[in-house]
């Protein structure tokens, strides 16, 4: 039986990234190209900036990924591509990167939602047993995703203001800290004590709903107060303080709905996936409340953008027989 090769194009944001999947199950090749060390000077991803990295990268990356795997375009069965959501500019670049090289080698097309991707990264860890529910956290979004079959996504909570991603890099930047933060609020945290107690936004509430922006206003509220009466707070047991409330935030409503949506499996997703504390987090609360539910992580080099995650959801897409026309067009708001 043929195998199924995938090449994958990922782009949405700061990460330019080409991957071949095969059988949406096994990575040949994962190559990001990442742009931190240029953003990191303005504190955030400048889109402009971003756009133009990935003009230079594009082309360098699909043939590193073709060479590692050790593929030709010839066994190529698809391209697929990030069409959404994301930054206008930097999508543009890798559909266009995608279209361009579907045409030339009479290829089908595959359009794929980068959250989606995100959830599929963790079908490189395990395959998926359905009902389940996806946590998505990252710079972006934070939503609960309840799975009834492949491809299927219904959103039964979401944030209502900040995501948690945004969260920790705003609190980052009131400590000083570099871009991106999350990976040092969460070494910080573990060193620290959760002593300043942040506010639990809408962790009683019955929806399945978040709010981040009250958490960061009172973290900024505290730290700007004490400069002007000349306090010093222990970093350490801020960061410690912030991170045990966004935890505890998701942690309780993540549990909340495993437990109204019978499920077998719990996949966390996104970015913040990566950080230690919520992952610590979740497998405690799961073990103790809920063992029957498995919880399935991505690997770290799998939390962030890249492109395997949406040859993986590319993989489920083209099983449904979704194939994109070559007008194919970035949808920058898309949602899941």
């Amino acid at each position: 039986m043929n195998r199924e090769l995938i090449l994958a194009i990922e782009s949405s944001c700061d990460e330019t990234s080409v991957a071949v999947v095969e059988d949406g199950t096994k990575i040949l090749s994962n190559i990001v190209a990442s742009q931190i060390n240029s953003h990191k000077r303005f504190g955030g991803v400048v889109p402009e900036v971003a756009s133009r990295h990935h003009v230079e990268q594009i082309t360098l990356c699909i043939d590193e990924a073709l060479t590692e795997a050790k593929v030709t375009v010839a066994e190529l069965s698809a391209v697929a591509v990030t069409y959404g959501p994301g930054l206008v500019g930097s999508l543009l670049i890798g559909i266009s990167a995608a279209k361009a090289f579907a045409w030339a080698n009479n290829l089908p097309l595959i359009p794929v939602n980068h959250m989606a991707g995100h959830i599929y990264a963790a079908r490189f860890v395990k395959p998926f047993e359905f009902p389940l529910i996806a946590l998505l956290v990252s710079g972006g979004h934070t939503e609960l995703v309840y799975m009834q079959e492949d491809g299927s996504y219904e959103i039964i909570g979401e944030t209502r203001d900040d995501a948690a991603g945004e969260a920790y890099d705003k609190v980052g930047r009131v400590l000083g800290l570099s871009y991106p933060s999350g990976k040092e609020i969460d070494e910080l945290a573990h060193q620290g004590e959760d002593n300043y107690h942040f506010p639990r936004a809408m962790i009683h509430e019955a929806n399945y709903d978040f709010s981040f922006s009250g958490l960061k206003s009172a973290f900024i509220n505290l730290v700007h107060n004490a400069e002007q009466r000349g306090e010093e707070l222990d970093k350490n047991d801020l960061a410690a303080s912030f991170q045990a409330s966004v935890v505890e935030v998701l942690v309780t409503k993540t549990l909340r709905a495993c437990k109204e949506f019978p499920v077998k499996q719990l996949v966390v997703a996104g970015g913040v996936a990566a950080n230690q504390g919520l992952r610590e987090g979740l497998t405690t609360a799961l073990a103790e409340e809920m063992p029957e539910v498995e919880l399935i992580i991505p690997p770290l080099r799998l939390c962030g953008d890249n492109a395997a995650m949406i040859g993986a959801a590319a993989h489920v897409e083209r099983q449904k027989g979704i194939v994109a026309e070559l007008t194919l067009n970035a949808n920058p708001s898309l949602v899941l």
